[in-house]
C-alpha cells in the first residue's frame, strides 16, 4: 500500500508528459468510465522513480465553452473535487504501479460545485471497483 495522501494537488501529480498522454489515449490500451458530466480514461503502468502513484489530466473542450472564464471555472471545480476525493483511489494502487487518469468534461452547461464533487466521487468509486 502507498502512504496516505494529503488533500493537496501538486504539480508533480499532473500529467505533463506528451508521451504519457499519447499512451493514455492510445486506442485499446486503456479503460474508461463515465458519470455525467465527467468521463475518465485511465491506465495502470509501472512506476518510474520519483513519480507519484497517481497522475491526473483535466480537459474541458472549447467546443463546450467558448469563453476561457467558464472553462477555467469547470477545471477549478474538478481539481477541487479531485483534491478532496483522491484518497479513495490512491490507497488501492500497488506500491510498484502508477495510475494515469484523464478527466474529460462532457456537458455544455455549468454545474454547481456540489454536483461536480458528487459526480467525481462516483466516478472514482467506479474506477476503484475495477481495480
Amino acid at each position: 500500500m502507498t502512504e496516505p495522501t494529503a488533500a493537496t494537488f501538486k504539480k508533480n501529480e499532473r500529467i505533463v508528459s506528451r508521451k504519457l498522454m499519447e499512451r493514455l489515449f492510445c486506442k485499446g490500451s486503456n479503460n474508461s468510465a463515465s458519470v455525467f458530466p465527467l468521463r475518465s480514461v485511465y491506465m495502470l503502468t509501472d512506476r518510474q522513480d520519483g513519480q507519484p502513484a497517481l497522475q491526473v489530466l483535466i480537459s474541458v473542450s472549447k467546443r463546450h465553452f467558448k469563453r476561457a472564464v467558464k472553462r477555467n471555472r469547470v477545471k477549478r471545480q474538478i481539481r477541487e473535487a479531485y483534491r478532496h476525493q483522491k484518497h479513495c483511489l490512491a490507497e488501492l494502487i500497488p506500491e510498484d504501479k502508477q495510475m494515469a487518469v484523464a478527466f474529460i468534461w462532457l456537458s455544455d452547461e455549468l454545474m454547481d460545485s456540489k454536483h461536480v464533487e458528487n459526480s467525481l466521487k462516483r466516478l472514482l468509486e467506479k474506477i476503484a471497483g475495477r481495480l
